[in-house]
């Protein structure tokens, strides 16, 4: 059992959870996911690391009340326990592997939509903690939906809000401030990482392709099992079919088909749209098939 130790809600249907788990704490690194289960019967929920403390053996997870399982997760309080807590699972982020040197030349920009500032955060902090400050864009409907901004104040070069009815901070979406950033302050970057909704994802891709900026977007929205065999997060990826769980999370998203994958991601929602999917795309349906690498 994986105790709860400390729960709170962030915003409406958004909740933040510290969760006791030693062994993951202390191999997980930022851009990774885990799985929790509240029981035997439970959903398996994949969700990306919002926070981590090796030291005291802890994770922080941050989710949204959308389905059955999660308006059941939250209501969990401190003291409670997952059954499963199961993880490191997924790919880092790929400046882990990168040299630190380097990564210190580099002008880097994060866009976070909604609830993407989770999985933002342990990124921007793991490259503070190294001297290497990044600037970084939070995007909300309104003030009452906007989370993490204080953590993201310490940990960041620059941040900005900007909310889509202009309620905190700048108004309009978080495209309007990259234009802003880049046209208007000349400020320059050499690569930006976009985590949020699909829909968000795929305009900040359309607009750093024109401004011939590298963009790294994280799939884990149309994540469901969270081990590639499900069949649910496969994705187009160039010339290639990716699982954002097994391959992933992140990707080139300037390679990535986001029409396709949230077209897909409708389609998987239904019994018959499974069924007309497995059908379409055979021995590739799934991660872990052997065909795609998702195995590997």
């Amino acid at each position: 059992m994986y105790k709860i130790l400390k729960a709170e809600t962030l915003a409406d249907k958004t909740y933040l959870m510290d969760v006791h788990a030693p062994r993951v704490a202390s191999h997980c690194q930022p851009g990774q996911f885990i799985i929790v289960k509240m029981d035997d019967k439970g959903e398996r929920v994949p969700l990306t690391i919002c926070d981590y403390d090796r030291e005291n053996g802890t994770i922080t997870i941050v989710f949204q009340a959308i389905g059955a399982s999660t308006t059941r997760m939250a209501e969990l309080k401190a003291g409670d326990s997952f059954r499963d807590f199961v993880g490191p699972l997924g790919q880092p982020s790929e400046f882990i592997s990168e040299d630190i040197e380097e990564l210190k030349n580099k002008k880097i920009l994060y866009v976070a939509g909604g609830v993407g500032a989770a999985p933002v955060y342990p990124q921007v902090k793991w490259l503070h903690e190294r001297g290497i400050d990044a600037d970084v864009i939070v995007g909300s409907k309104t003030k009452d939906l906007l989370i993490l901004e204080k953590e993201l104040e310490v940990v960041a070069g620059n941040l900005y809000i900007t909310t889509d009815d202009g309620s905190y901070g700048r108004s309009g979406m978080v495209t309007s401030v990259i234009e802003d950033l880049v046209q208007n302050e000349g400020k320059h970057y050499d690569v930006c990482v976009a985590i949020g909704p699909m829909i968000m994802m795929k305009f900040v891709c359309l607009l750093t392709k024109k401004l011939n900026l590298h963009t790294i977007v994280s799939m884990n929205p149309i994540m469901v099992d969270g081990t590639g065999m499900c069949g649910a997060c496969r994705l187009q990826v160039g010339d290639e079919v990716k699982f954002a769980c097994v391959d992933g999370p992140e990707f080139d998203g300037h390679l990535v088909d986001f029409d396709q994958a949230m077209a897909r991601s409708r389609m998987y929602k239904t019994e018959e749209g499974r069924e007309i999917l497995r059908l379409q795309e055979g021995d590739t349906h799934h991660g872990g098939c052997g065909v795609c690498g998702g195995d590997n």
